[in-house]
């Protein structure tokens, strides 16, 4: 999952508006952000499979450290724990936690069996991205909604929020509609070539703090 992903940091603005949205895509997309880091360290491993899903061409071979689901639960605590306290806000530790969970989840639903559970072990996944039109129907009501809720808080003030945000509302679909429907990665792509691109979600996140930022 990818804009299904950002809904979910969008969205928690509604619950959470003293939260800059650059933290929010951090939350959100933790996993995302760690994984090719790890990749290009040697730690996990990724290649290319066009045979592996409808949507994505990517087999996951080794990712505990990044994507399972303790991990998950350990990043969750420890990020809402150290924003509940940095806000001084109960809420916005649970909030926190629960965005950068709902990463596995999402990612469970999506993926075929290759999400661990454990470091080792079993693995899981519902397979969502075997179907094609289901996927893009979700993912985009996903976005929408995630969407509408951010506006609805009224971060947007001045014209430069309002161009940054809907540019970054476009980048994001156009992305979305490049990754699925645009020409896929040969097979033998090495997997520095397939996470290195991958860094460039930091951007988003750049992105996000100056879409939100008191001061635009």
């Amino acid at each position: 999952m990818f804009i299904g992903h950002f809904a979910i940091g969008l969205g928690a603005k509604k619950f959470v508006p003293q939260v800059n949205l650059g933290l929010l895509f951090i939350f959100c997309q933790l996993l995302d952000l760690i994984w090719p880091v790890l990749v290009l360290a040697g730690i996990e491993s990724v290649h290319v499979d066009h045979t592996a899903t409808v949507v994505t061409p990517f087999m996951f071979d080794h990712y505990p450290y990044s994507h399972s689901l303790l991990a998950t639960v350990i990043y969750g605590l420890v990020l809402g724990v150290t924003a509940g306290y940095f806000f001084k806000s109960k809420k916005v530790g649970l909030v926190t936690m629960l965005v950068t969970s709902s990463h596995w989840i999402l990612d469970f639903i999506t993926h075929r069996p290759d999400m661990p559970i454990l470091f080792e072990g079993e693995k899981v996944g519902l397979g969502l991205w075997n179907h094609l039109g289901l996927t893009v129907a979700i993912e985009v009501s996903m976005f929408v909604a995630g969407v509408l809720l951010f506006i609805k808080v009224g971060s947007l003030i001045s014209k430069k929020q309002k161009l940054w945000f809907y540019g970054l509302c476009a980048f994001l679909l156009v992305s979305y509609a490049a990754n699925i429907w645009g020409p896929k990665l040969p097979q033998d792509t090495p997997p520095s070539m397939i996470a290195g691109p991958a860094l460039s979600m930091w951007i988003l996140v750049i992105w996000g703090y100056l879409v939100d930022r008191r001061k635009a």
